[in-house]
């Protein structure tokens, strides 16, 4: 008999995410935008995560240099967390190198997540949204989780039934394996900042060895789903769900528990 994986997504689909945008244009913080429907908004916008601890890092980093300046300066890593078309690193750098964004602009994000009282160590953390083609900076954003109630048995009851688990998310690397400790699974069985193809990507390989069971909830998983054994679309996170979502899934579920009840 072929061995079992499910892969999750984390944001949305292990963790009930709370994520806080400010738009760069005018000042305002709002968090009731999918940071994916921003970017998909257009085709030249990035979402960069920053690979360092909000809580501790950016907080406490000089606030009137701006971001272009605390990567370089800091020499802190970046990746391309979602992008409609390929957008490479190299080019983010270069886009953001006159924009006038500052650290206090991520900053304000951090302090809307942290008054929720949201944990920005399990979630993607801090980044931002750029707009390749014009050279700005447009939006700062940070995202903070709480696990969603049944996560730990669903996890603990797949695992009984001889299913390995694996994570693959668009989320920083730090987040994705404190998320790892609290659920209990192999660090090597996370894949952090991974984009739609490499979502993909991860899918095909575990295929070579399992039936693979991949569940999401976002456009940055339509690729991943397509390429599943099964698709699984969850809605726990009650947001907006694009039309091109639900025709990438093979199953619809309304809470994570009801993965148990699907066969394959």
């Amino acid at each position: 008999m072929t061995p079992k994986a499910v892969v999750f997504d984390n944001s949305g689909t292990l963790i009930e995410r709370y994520r806080a945008l400010k738009n760069i244009k005018n000042g305002q913080i709002c968090d009731y935008v999918s940071s994916i429907d921003v970017v998909d908004y257009d085709s030249k916008r990035a979402l960069v995560v920053l690979q360092t601890d909000p809580s501790k890092c950016i907080i406490n980093a000089i606030p009137t240099q701006t971001i272009y300046q605390f990567i370089t300066r800091n020499n802190i890593k970046f990746d391309v967390s979602y992008s409609a078309a390929d957008i490479k690193k190299d080019s983010v750098l270069k886009a953001i190198k006159d924009d006038k964004t500052t650290v206090q602009d991520v900053k304000d994000t951090i302090n809307a997540v942290i008054e929720k009282k949201f944990n920005v160590q399990i979630c993607s953390g801090s980044g931002f949204i750029v707009n390749i083609k014009k050279g700005k900076i447009e939006f700062t954003i940070t995202a903070g989780g709480k696990l969603f109630p049944e996560v730990t048995d669903v996890i603990r009851r797949l695992e009984t039934r001889g299913i390995d688990i694996y994570v693959a998310s668009g989320d920083r690397k730090k987040s994705l394996e404190e998320l790892a400790r609290f659920i209990d699974i192999p660090l090597e069985n996370v894949f952090s900042t991974a984009d739609s193809r490499r979502k993909k990507e991860i899918v095909r390989e575990l295929k070579k060895k399992y039936k693979v069971m991949m569940v999401g909830n976002s456009a940055n998983d339509i690729l991943a789903l397509e390429e599943a054994d099964i698709g699984v679309l969850t809605l726990q996170q009650e947001e907006n769900t694009p039309q091109k979502v639900f025709d990438a899934a093979d199953v619809v579920v309304n809470n994570i528990k009801e993965v148990l009840d699907i066969d394959f």
